[in-house]
């Protein structure tokens, strides 16, 4: 009787540990650094919860450290930091911004993320 408890909670909290490192997992695939005051990362942000898909979302603007760690994401991908524009996603490591074509912006993420 006992062994069978002991399987059927190691049975029953597995998934759900499962469920909750996927969760984790799927939030920090995509990270969107933005501002709250940048129509384009609202947009951005809308667009990814419309589809519900799961993200990060730094606001630069308020958190300066973040901040700090997207130049240096941009960097390391040699991205000029000359032509920096919001949102910037880092999408598993593969880093991309809105480079003045929003819509063509929006249709390489929606690409990615399907």
């Amino acid at each position: 009787m006992r062994l069978f408890i002991i399987v059927f909670l190691v049975l029953t909290t597995l998934p759900f540990s499962a469920q909750e490192k996927t969760k984790r997992l799927e939030k920090e695939i995509i990270v969107v650094y933005g501002s709250d005051t940048c129509h384009y990362c609202i947009e951005t942000k809308l667009m990814l919860k419309e589809k519900n898909i799961k993200f990060t979302y730094y606001d630069i603007d308020k958190n300066k450290v973040k901040e700090q760690e997207m130049l240096v994401v941009l960097q390391k991908v040699n991205i000029p930091i000359a032509t920096l524009s919001l949102p910037v996603i880092d999408f598993k490591g593969d880093v991309f911004l809105n480079e003045g074509d929003f819509e063509k912006f929006l249709e390489v993420l929606k690409k990615k993320i399907e």
